[in-house]
């Protein structure tokens, strides 16, 4: 067979799929524990040992994505906090960080030392159209640079002063890496060139740097972070099925929401988004999770009404449990069904807070009306029972409290394969490997 090999080093499991690239389907699959006290190669080459073993393939090749080590952490620097700062943040979350940290204007000593407490992995350095203001940009350019900034540096703002910048920083020994500005003009969101900067340089830099490995084989391995290589699957997926759709996926520490929009007229005219809109988009609830921020989910679902009287004081003993031990497996009918109501409650307040706008920093939000098919990942969802699954998301789109407008006729289905992450990381090498197996698995 003409198979790969797709694995996800995550922060408790590593999963490993053997795709198909001729018929698109899953032939093999496997997990095991993902090894950061040790080598992360370790659970590594048990998962994808045990997946090819299953398919009775031998020696293929391997593609990988990893959150291990608490994934990409991004700060971002703009010339003001509703515009360039707002599009930067925007398209950090597209690349699949953690937005740790945004800081807007002239960068003094008090900012310089509040963004190193942030300890970004890398800097996103904004500011100004192009043709526009450059001062700003200037001025934090060179404030980084008199710091002796170390950490990695992607600068994608004013074309105008950016390569007289980016020598700046290169004399000063600033690690930087150049692309096209983020926001060209006024409502104008162009995200991909510094997605595919913030890629390299957390190939390049990030993943070497957090010890995860002993060798120099994990760094060559992995492609991209696990929720870059989710939303290019989720992209994959909306183009195949042609139509507007949504993701959550509730995992240990965050949950994370993912949509895709049709573009229209429903940004234009005096409310358009001056910032931007981001018609293919990712939100990170860092309060929101199954284990280490369980209890974030129980303060977050009281504060949205969502708990029954005498309800949240057995929950939050449950969360508390379940952040205590975040290898905690749930055992026992009381057991599982607080797995579920936690999950429940994540995935709802996520969904809101995304199509609200909140979390997007939109401020009409996010319009799903038109979504077709939402799609619930996770592995609290992948290894419940289908009918407990379905519930999680049937709770999202009846959600009438909510304060948004639901989606008008969407599908629900889990994502039980794990198929978006293999997608998004065939997509560039093989896209039709990787729309096939989403339509087999997902949007059939």
């Amino acid at each position: 067979m003409n198979v790969a090999v797709c694995a996800d080093v995550g922060s408790t499991y590593t999963k490993a799929a053997v795709v198909d690239l001729d018929g698109g389907r899953l032939v093999g699959a496997a997990s095991a524990p993902t090894t950061v006290g040790t080598d992360v190669l370790h659970g590594l080459d048990a998962a994808v040992g045990a997946a090819t073993a299953s398919a009775g393939v031998g020696d293929v090749p391997w593609y990988v994505c990893s959150s291990a080590g608490g994934g990409l952490r991004l700060a971002v620097i703009g010339y003001e906090p509703l515009v360039t700062a707002q599009a930067g943040r925007r398209v950090g979350l597209s690349a699949g960080a953690n937005v740790v940290h945004v800081a807007a204007g002239r960068l003094g000593a008090a900012e310089v030392s509040a963004l190193r407490a942030a300890r970004p992995d890398v800097v996103l350095l904004v500011g100004g159209t192009d043709g526009g203001d450059a001062d700003t940009l200037t001025h934090n350019a060179t404030r980084l640079a008199r710091a002796r900034w170390r950490v990695p540096v992607v600068l994608a703002g004013n074309a105008d002063v950016r390569d007289d910048l980016h020598a700046v920083l290169v004399a000063a020994g600033v690690p930087v890496t150049g692309a096209d500005n983020v926001l060209p003009r006024i409502g104008v969101l162009a995200p991909a060139p510094a997605r595919a900067a913030i890629r390299e340089v957390f190939l390049r830099h990030v993943i070497g740097g957090k010890r995860l490995s002993r060798g120099t084989r994990f760094a060559r391995l992995v492609r991209a972070a696990t929720p870059d290589a989710v939303l290019t699957g989720v992209e994959v997926l909306a183009d195949t099925l042609g139509g507007d759709l949504a993701v959550v996926d509730v995992g240990g520490a965050t949950t994370d929401v993912y949509s895709v929009l049709t573009p229209d007229e429903r940004n234009s005219g005096p409310g358009q988004e001056v910032a931007g809109t981001l018609w293919r988009a990712r939100t990170v609830e860092g309060d929101l999770g199954m284990r280490w921020s369980a209890p974030g989910v129980v303060r977050a679902a009281a504060e949205e009404r969502l708990l029954d009287p005498g309800e949240q004081g057995p929950l939050a003993e449950a969360a508390a449990v379940r952040a205590a031990d975040p290898g905690f497996l749930a055992a026992g009918d009381a057991e599982r069904a607080a797995d579920r109501r936690i999950a429940t409650l994540a995935a709802t307040v996520a969904l809101r807070r995304h199509a609200r706008g909140a979390a997007t920093g939109e401020r009409a939000g996010r319009d799903l009306r038109e979504v077709r098919l939402l799609v619930g990942s996770g592995g609290v969802l992948r290894h419940a029972e289908a009918g407990h699954a379905a519930a999680v998301l049937d709770a999202v789109l009846t959600d009438h409290a909510g304060g948004w407008p639901l989606p008008r006729a969407a599908r629900p289905v889990v994502d039980v394969d794990y198929v978006l992450a293999a997608a998004g990381l065939l997509a560039d090498e093989h896209p039709g490997a990787a729309a096939a197996v989403l339509r087999h698995h997902l949007a059939g």
